[in-house]
C-alpha cells in the first residue's frame, strides 16, 4: 500500500490544458482520506509538490512527490529532460506557443529540409537562451507572465542552458517535428522562437510532450484517472 506521509514518488501523465498546479491539487484532494495519512487517529495534511512545471498546453511526464519525498524535489528538477513536439514555421505568437494568437507571419519559400537540418547544429551544446516573457520567472518580485498579461514589457536576461540532442524527426512544412534532450531551465518555446529566427523566418510551438526526466520515463507514468483507481 502507498504511504503518502512517509513519501511517494509518483509519475503522472499531465493532461492537455491542465496546469501542473491543478494536477497537484487534484492529487492532494484524491489522497486526503488515505489511511497512510492517519497519525494517532488524526488526519495529517499531506505534503505534495511537483518537480518541474509543464505549461498548460504541454503534456507528458510530471513527477509528483508526497511526504518526505518533497525534500528531493530539487534533485528531480535538476535532472536531464527529453521532449518531443512540433514547431510551426513561418509565424510567431507573443508567448511562443498556441496560448496567444499569431502576431506576425514570415516568408518560408527559402526554407529547405537541408537548411532545417543544418540549423539544428547551432543549438547543440551550451548556449545562451532568453526565457519567454510569458513565464513564471520573477522580475523585480513579480512573475513575468503577470507583467506580460498587464500589457507591460520587461527585460529578461539570457541564461546558459545545454542541449545535447536536437533531432528533426519529421518535416512537412509548415510543421517540423523534433526531439530534444536538454538541461534544467530550458524553454522549448524559446527554442521554437530562436529556431525560427535562425531560419530567417519565425516559428512557434504547437505541440509539446515531456517524455523523460532523468531515468524516469513517460511510458512508466499513469494518468490521473488511473491514479484514482489505484487508491
Amino acid at each position: 500500500m502507498a504511504d503518502f506521509r512517509t513519501g511517494e514518488v509518483l509519475l503522472i501523465h499531465k493532461p492537455l490544458t491542465w496546469t501542473s498546479f491543478q494536477v497537484v491539487n487534484k492529487m492532494k484532494w484524491l489522497i486526503k482520506n488515505h489511511p497512510s495519512l492517519l497519525l494517532d487517529g488524526k488526519r495529517v495534511q499531506p505534503k505534495i509538490g511537483h518537480a518541474g512545471t509543464l505549461d498548460p498546453l504541454a503534456t507528458g511526464l510530471l513527477i509528483v512527490c508526497t511526504g518526505k519525498q518533497t525534500k528531493n524535489i530539487e534533485k528531480y528538477q535538476a535532472q536531464e529532460k527529453e521532449y518531443t513536439g512540433t514547431f510551426y514555421i513561418g509565424a510567431t505568437t507573443p508567448c511562443y506557443d498556441l496560448e496567444k494568437e499569431i502576431d506576425a507571419t514570415y516568408p518560408t519559400d527559402h526554407i529547405t529540409e537541408e537548411l532545417i537540418q543544418e540549423t539544428t547544429k547551432q543549438f547543440i551544446g551550451k548556449i545562451q537562451q532568453t526565457p519567454p516573457l510569458y513565464s513564471a520567472i520573477k522580475i523585480g518580485g513579480k512573475r513575468a507572465y503577470d507583467i506580460a498579461r498587464a500589457g507591460q514589457t520587461a527585460e529578461i536576461k539570457p541564461k546558459e542552458i545545454e542541449i545535447t540532442v536536437f533531432e528533426i524527426t519529421r518535416i512537412a512544412l509548415p510543421e517540423v517535428d523534433f526531439r530534444v534532450v536538454c538541461s534544467k531551465g530550458t524553454y522549448i518555446r524559446s527554442l521554437a522562437r530562436d529556431f525560427g529566427l535562425a531560419l530567417t523566418s519565425g516559428a512557434h510551438l504547437t505541440v509539446l510532450c515531456r517524455t523523460r526526466i532523468g531515468d524516469y520515463k513517460l511510458t512508466e507514468s499513469m494518468r490521473i484517472e488511473e491514479f484514482e483507481k489505484s487508491l
